[in-house]
C-alpha cells in the first residue's frame, strides 16, 4: 500500500490537536498538583467535591488526555494507532463526564450553564479526533 501525500490543512489541524492535547495535559497537571487550591475563588463545596473524587477518576483523566495527545502525535507520524488511541481517549472522556454529571451533585450545585458547555466541547473534540483518524485511514494518509 502506498501512503498518500497529506494536504496542508490536515497537517495544520493535527498540529492544533497536538496543542489541544498539551493543554489537556497541563489541565491534568493542575488538577493533580493543586486541585481547588489553584482557584482563589474555590468554595468549601469545591474543596469537598474535589476531595470526594474517587482515586480512579484521576487515572481516567490521565488516560483521556494522554491517549488524546498520543493519538495526535501518532496521526502526525502517520500511524494507524491514532484511531485506537483516540477511541480510548473518547471512552475515558465519556467515563469522566458521565461520573461528573450523573454521580455527583455538580449540576444541582453549579447549574448547567456553568458546567455543561466546556465538557460538551471536549466531547466534540474527541469525536472530531476519532473521525479525523478514520478520514486519514480511508485516504491512506496513515500506514
Amino acid at each position: 500500500m502506498t501512503i498518500a501525500k497529506r494536504p496542508g490543512w490536515f497537517i495544520i489541524l493535527v498540529c492544533v490537536l497536538i496543542l489541544w492535547g498539551l493543554a489537556g495535559c497541563a489541565a491534568f497537571y493542575v488538577h493533580v498538583k493543586y486541585g481547588p487550591a489553584m482557584d482563589p475563588a474555590a468554595t468549601d463545596w469545591d474543596r469537598a467535591y474535589f476531595a470526594a473524587l474517587p482515586p480512579w477518576f484521576t487515572w481516567d483523566y490521565a488516560v483521556a488526555v494522554g491517549a488524546g495527545l498520543l493519538g495526535s502525535i501518532a496521526l502526525l507520524a502517520r500511524s494507524r494507532w491514532a484511531g485506537l488511541l483516540y477511541v480510548l481517549s473518547l471512552i475515558a472522556v465519556a467515563i469522566q463526564f458521565g461520573y461528573v454529571f450523573f454521580a455527583t451533585d455538580l449540576l444541582a450545585h453549579k447549574g448547567a450553564a456553568a458546567t455543561v458547555p466546556f465538557p460538551v466541547f471536549i466531547v466534540a473534540m474527541a469525536l472530531l479526533q476519532v473521525w479525523l483518524a478514520g478520514y486519514a485511514r480511508d485516504r491512506n494518509w496513515v500506514s
